[in-house]
């Protein structure tokens, strides 16, 4: 069975390196890629998958950036995760 589908030039020239890098047929590649994706979507919870592109508002994309910007110190929660204490 044969798929049309347009992708972008920048989806393109990945796919096209990742098939000569790794001597992968793109055809392989892109079924094993939609085998992948359709698994996971059946298999995970929908909370779990997360979008290849987040659509971020101008407004929302400011405060991102203020959030990132800010150095805060780690709540006691986080410094006992990381340091794996039960």
């Amino acid at each position: 069975m044969q798929i049309s589908a347009e992708i972008s030039q920048a989806t393109k020239q990945l796919l096209e390196r990742y098939s000569r890098a790794h001597g992968v047929k793109k055809q392989f590649l892109i079924e094993s890629a939609l085998l992948h994706h359709i698994q996971a979507l059946e298999e995970l919870p929908a909370g779990v998958i997360i979008p290849p592109r987040l659509v971020v508002t101008a407004v929302g994309g400011r405060k991102l950036a203020e959030l990132v910007g800010k150095r805060q110190k780690p709540t006691s929660a986080l410094v006992e995760l990381m340091r794996g204490v039960d």
